[in-house]
């Protein structure tokens, strides 16, 4: 396995924002609306959101991948409401960031994150074909 940090970001600590299988297998560990220096500069569920996706994005970029090929995308959003309220500007900040592709989901609702201003959280898996 390698690790994959996108160049500028960071340092993680505790964990990898993405583990790369040699089989091209990426996992991308839970990513939240923080940009890449770990401050917040989105304080609304829709800005974090197409912040998790750049961040998302980077990562795959990062081994060598592009949006197309993120397979899996699980989300975990604090505020269901918010969350339902505010679809028609999720879906135009998903296809920004991530065009029409779409990816298997899952969505779901817990009480906390770890961070107390995320308000979402997002894990993926892609698979990067050999370069």
């Amino acid at each position: 396995m390698k690790t994959i940090q996108p160049e500028g970001w960071a340092k993680p600590r505790g964990y990898a924002n993405g583990m790369l299988a040699p089989d091209g297998t990426l996992h991308v560990g839970g990513q939240i609306g923080w940009e890449a220096d770990q401050v917040f500069r989105a304080h609304d569920f829709v800005g974090q959101f197409e912040q998790v996706l750049q961040n998302i994005l980077a990562v795959v970029e990062a081994a060598g991948g592009r949006a197309e090929h993120v397979a899996r995308l699980t989300w975990f959003v604090k505020d269901k409401a918010d969350y339902m309220a505010r679809q028609r500007e999720v879906g135009e900040a998903y296809r920004r960031v991530m065009g029409r592709h779409f990816p298997a989901m899952s969505v779901v609702m817990v009480s906390d994150l770890v961070e107390p201003e995320a308000l979402l959280e997002i894990e993926a898996t892609a698979h990067i074909p050999p370069a």
